[in-house]
C-alpha cells in the first residue's frame, strides 16, 4: 500500500481476556452477551417454554449423568481464543467440588442448546463453533419442530463458519429416546425434555 492510502474498514476480533474485561467492568449489565468468534453479540430474552425446556433437559441429564459430571446451565465454557460462550447446557466431567472455583471449563462431553428463535443460528453458528472445539455431542431441542437433534462427529468442514461440523445428525421425535455419549448406559426419553 503506498503512501496516502488507507485499508478500507475492517472487523476488530475481541479476545476472551478483552471480553472477561468488559464484563468486570460492567458494558454489558442487564445484557446476556456471548463472545463468538471474537464478535460479541447480545442474546435474545428467553421466554417461559424455553425456560421450561432447559429445567427439564437439567433433571434428565442429572438423572442420566450421576453425581459425577457436573451438568452446567448457562453458564460459561470458554472455548479459546476468541469465544465465551453461555450454552444452555453442558455436561462437564467430574463432581463440581473437583473443578478451579477460578477458571472455566475450556470443554464439555455433551452441550445443549434450547432452541425457539434461535434455530438457524444453533444449526449453523454454534454447530460449527462447537464442533472446531471437539465438543463430541451436541444436541438442539427444537421447539419449534418438537424434536431433538443430535449432532456427532465433528470434523473439518471448510464451507461452514469454524471450518468445522458433525457429520452425523439425526433428528429424533418426542416418542424417540436418546443415549448420552457421556453415559452410556442411560436412555433419555425425547418426550421428558420437551415442555
Amino acid at each position: 500500500m503506498s503512501v496516502g492510502q488507507q485499508a478500507g474498514p475492517r472487523r476488530r476480533r475481541w479476545t476472551r481476556k478483552e471480553f472477561y474485561k468488559l464484563l468486570d467492568l460492567g458494558f454489558f449489565n442487564e445484557q446476556r452477551v456471548e463472545l463468538i468468534g471474537g464478535e460479541i453479540l447480545v442474546m435474545p430474552p428467553q421466554k417461559n417454554y424455553h425456560a421450561m425446556g432447559i429445567k427439564l433437559t437439567e433433571d434428565a441429564l442429572n438423572a442420566a449423568c450421576g453425581p459425577n459430571y457436573w451438568v452446567r446451565v448457562q453458564m460459561t465454557l470458554d472455548l479459546r481464543p476468541h469465544s465465551v460462550v453461555d450454552p444452555d447446557l453442558a455436561v462437564i466431567a467430574g463432581a463440581i467440588r473437583t473443578h478451579d472455583p477460578a477458571r472455566n471449563p475450556t470443554s464439555a462431553l455433551l452441550v445443549v442448546e434450547v432452541s425457539e428463535t434461535t434455530l438457524a443460528y444453533d444449526r449453523g453458528w454454534k454447530s460449527s463453533l462447537y464442533a472446531r472445539a471437539g465438543i463430541l455431542d451436541y444436541w438442539i431441542l427444537n421447539l419449534v419442530d418438537r424434536e431433538l437433534e443430535v449432532h456427532r462427529q465433528p470434523g473439518p468442514a471448510p464451507a461452514r463458519p469454524f471450518g468445522h461440523d458433525y457429520a452425523d445428525v439425526v433428528f429424533l421425535s418426542p416418542t424417540d429416546s436418546v443415549t448420552p455419549l457421556a453415559a452410556p448406559q442411560a436412555r433419555i426419553a425425547v418426550a421428558d425434555l420437551l415442555p
